[in-house]
């Protein structure tokens, strides 16, 4: 059974209702696309053959046209004749011809209507259709750019994990070497902590032995 049960269904319904409502909106779109076109079709077909009754229709009604002009002449010339009963006679098949003109009148201009209808139920429901293909359109213009987006998202965390791997690995490395040149550092400021108190006992004692104090 499709979305749709008949042409009022397809053009009166909200698409973007039945979308929000659905699982799949794009799988539930191309459903009803395709009853769309489904339906298209049957429309089309079935105005075709409106259509062409309506020409045959219309050949016999100038046909019977015509014969209501000749029952007439026939008539007009019975009666010049003298002839009444055959001047009754034609206007007999005259008025036959006239209700025959009247009863295919009448089904042509209902088929006209029939085929004015179709058409506007066409055009109705071609505009519903485009309508469908643009929404449909967007819905996959979407669904690309959340693949990508979701792409990107995912790209970017790899590279700020592998941004952040790295720096913790520049930053070990950094404390590593810093480490070793405090290291460095201090084994060279004991040396020359060592010189510098070596060099202060000797001016210590010179200054001593200069004003005669003994040690």
């Amino acid at each position: 059974m499709g979305v749709f049960s008949r042409f009022k269904d397809i053009v009166n319904s909200n698409i973007n209702t039945i979308l929000d409502k659905a699982e799949d909106p794009e799988k539930m779109l191309k459903l009803m696309m395709q009853e769309m076109e489904d339906t298209l079709i049957e429309l089309k077909s079935s105005c075709a053959a409106a259509m062409a009754q309506s020409v045959r229709l219309k050949s016999k009604y100038k046909d019977n046209e015509a014969l209501v002009n000749r029952w007439q002449q026939r008539a007009e010339l019975a009666v010049q004749k003298g002839c009444d009963n055959l001047a009754r006679e034609a206007l007999i098949e005259k008025k036959n011809a006239v209700a025959n003109c009247a009863r295919q009148k009448n089904e042509v201009d209902n088929l006209d209507e029939i085929i004015n209808q179709n058409k506007a139920e066409i055009h109705q429901l071609e505009d519903k259709l485009d309508q469908s293909r643009s929404k449909l359109k967007l819905l996959q213009q979407k669904a690309r750019q959340a693949e990508e987006e979701k792409k990107m998202q995912s790209s970017m965390h790899y590279n700020a994990e592998f941004k952040f791997d790295n720096l913790e690995q520049k930053i070990d490395r950094m404390t590593a070497e810093n480490e070793l040149n405090r290291k460095k550092d201090t084994l060279d400021d004991k040396f020359k902590q060592m010189e510098v108190n070596d060099e202060i006992e000797n001016e210590l004692n010179e200054l001593k032995k200069r004003e005669g104090i003994n040690k």
